[in-house]
């Protein structure tokens, strides 16, 4: 749709990812993620603007939504094989992004670099806000491609070869007239996605040297570990630009993702959840738990893609083309658009299929979560986990749901080397690998046993 060749435009997006990975670090990312944040509201907020210049209003955008069934926030269907129902986007939803914000290595690695746990909560209230920003784009977006092309579709129409062409097809529509605007989009685009790559080529990258080398090659310096975690953010730059082969293949991308992200995800939230509310789990209902729980979700996760669901299960919307000049022969079908190349006829499908395979692509991440804690919890109780002993102190209390919202009194008291109580600042606990040095009071003042209060 832009010209762009696509191999092209996934290796340059490596490199450059790559690049500033490696030399920079976490700091690299986290500044570059800023600026993209902004250059990605910038690109929808452009394509808004001209949409509701276009239809000559926001009204009509959503009035065409309202009545062409794309605004139904009412579906209450509890089937869990049902796509997209009101159920299956909260729970389902809340499952996958509490396993991506809450234990996911790209996150819970920002939240380590802070100074402290206060500081690492007040991050997570902005980025909430970010987050809530590029969503509410991204739908407006949305309604405004489907006002706009309602009588005309172009993926029908075979304008697009594919639905996440839809976009870029719409900014050049509307926005060829206005020179750099539509550059100013598919540099958005690519915000997005070099915000992602790197977050998880720095991630990677941090814990094959922290839990994979770093224990078991003690004599290493710190400058040679430096360079081999330089060489891993390289190596795993270009796993990146060699998986992008199989994105291609997974159909939808947001769905794909979301898809991922769940059968992944879901077994280590589970993992996390047995720890933290089963006082009586011990590491073998962990470890069998946790193997378990990745086998059932990439089980139905491979299956869905190979079997996909049928349109009774994905209920795909009306799409028209009366409004488009062009001839009868061209139209496609209105078979559901989100098959992928996996797709196989109707007649070879399992009984399996068009139950197991049909769960929702967003229930995987719960699925997994309950599989991995159920398992747990039996294989731990039948190997003896409720005889062992447990340091009280490592259970959860009141002060640690309390302290969501505010400074807890537990932020006021550290443990350091030599076991004695210190207070310090309001603001919480200081992080011990946390850097001064930038900050300009890496005196030896203010310090205990060598550590910054």
């Amino acid at each position: 749709v832009t010209g762009f060749d696509l191999w092209g435009a996934v290796v340059a997006t490596g490199v450059v990812c790559t690049f500033y990975c490696t030399l920079g670090g976490l700091k690299a990312v986290v500044w570059t993620d800023v600026f993209q944040v902004g250059i990605m509201i910038a690109g929808f907020s452009s394509v808004i603007i001209r949409a509701v210049v276009v239809q000559e209003g926001i009204g009509r955008i959503v009035n065409d939504s309202y009545y062409g069934g794309r605004l139904n926030f009412w579906d209450f269907n509890p089937n869990p094989l049902q796509r997209h129902t009101f159920w299956t986007i909260v729970i389902g939803g809340t499952f996958t992004w509490t396993s991506i914000y809450g234990i996911n290595q790209s996150q819970v690695q920002r939240y380590i670099a802070c100074k402290s746990r206060f500081h690492a909560k007040m991050s997570l209230y902005i980025n909430l806000l970010g987050l809530w920003a590029i969503l509410a784009c991204a739908v407006l977006c949305g309604l405004a491609l489907y006002s706009i092309y309602k009588d005309c579709d172009p993926w029908m129409a075979k304008q697009v070869s594919a639905l996440d062409q839809l976009m870029p097809y719409l900014v050049l529509d509307i926005l060829h007239d206005f020179p750099g605007m539509p550059g100013l989009f598919v540099a958005s685009a690519y915000s997005g996605t070099l915000s992602t790559v790197s977050s998880s080529i720095n991630a990677l990258a941090a814990v094959t040297v922290e839990d994979l080398i770093r224990p078991y090659f003690r004599s290493l310096s710190e400058k040679k570990l430096s360079w081999i975690s330089m060489g891993m953010s390289l190596f795993y730059g270009g796993v990146c630009i060699g998986m992008a082969a199989l994105a291609s293949l997974l159909g939808t991308l947001l769905q794909a993702a979301l898809s991922i992200f769940g059968m992944v995800g879901g077994p280590l939230l589970g993992l996390f959840a047995l720890g933290i509310l089963c006082s009586f789990a011990n590491e073998i209902g962990a470890f069998v738990g946790l193997v378990t729980g990745f086998v059932i979700s990439l089980w139905v996760g491979i299956g869905s893609q190979i079997y996909p669901p049928l349109p009774e299960r994905t209920k795909p919307l009306y799409l028209s083309t009366a409004g488009c000049n062009i001839s009868s022969e061209n139209l496609m079908t209105t078979e559901n658009p989100l098959t992928t190349v996996f797709n196989t006829p109707t007649a070879e499908r399992p009984a399996l299929a068009d139950s197991w395979y049909s769960l929702s692509y967003l229930y995987f991440s719960t699925l997994g979560t309950l599989i991995t804690v159920v398992v747990g919890i039996i294989i731990s109780l039948l190997t003896g986990g409720l005889k062992q002993n447990t340091d009280r102190k490592f259970l959860l209390t009141k002060e640690d749901f309390l302290s969501n919202f505010s400074r807890s009194k537990s932020e006021t008291k550290v443990e350091v080397l030599d076991s004695k109580r210190f207070t310090v600042a309001a603001e919480g606990t200081d992080n011990p690998a946390f850097s001064h040095i930038e900050m300009d009071v890496a005196s030896d003042k203010n310090k205990v046993n060598g550590l910054h209060i």
